[in-house]
């Protein structure tokens, strides 16, 4: 079994692989988790952290790049699709942002609070990169906001 360690330092390792996560699976501390050549890494980062698709988790062997997972989503489209982005995120809901969509996680509430407002709503299944929060990384809701994302973790940012 691979283990995913802390790294000090901005040396690239070799990638050996990959594995695909959900969201709610890019938010993690310690778990074991399965590359998509079913082989098994064992992630051990020093503090719960969020990773960001693209990312990468390193270890002894190599790199391991994390790819966001499809999963289903509500697509929000419609005229005044700012204001629309405004009520989602005055309720902290995580939330994609394009030039003409916004996409969320499926939720009964949300669905009937935009289509009081208007919105043209469809459910989609697609991978799912929210906007990091107001500083630029880490979960918009329900987590501490104080998550690292410096070489001192395992994660490593590919733009």
């Amino acid at each position: 079994m691979l283990t995913a360690h802390a790294y000090h330092g901005h040396a690239h390792a070799t990638p050996i692989g990959e594995v695909v996560l959900d969201y709610e699976g890019r938010f993690l501390r310690r778990k074991v988790i399965t590359l998509t050549d079913d082989r098994r890494c064992l992630v051990d980062l020093p503090q719960t952290t969020s990773l960001d698709a693209g990312g990468v988790l390193v270890t002894d062997a190599g790199e391991v790049t994390v790819v966001a997972a499809p999963e289903p989503l509500l697509e929000v489209r419609g005229n005044g699709l700012v204001r629309l982005a405004w009520h989602i995120g005055n309720r902290h809901t995580p939330c994609q942002i394009e030039e003409d969509r916004l996409l969320i996680q499926r939720d009964h509430v949300l669905r009937d609070m935009l289509e009081r407002l208007g919105a043209e709503l469809a459910e989609v299944v697609e991978p799912f990169t929210p906007e990091g929060g107001a500083y630029g990384h880490g979960r918009t809701h329900g987590h501490d906001h104080s998550h690292s994302h410096g070489p001192d973790t395992h994660v490593h940012a590919h733009g």
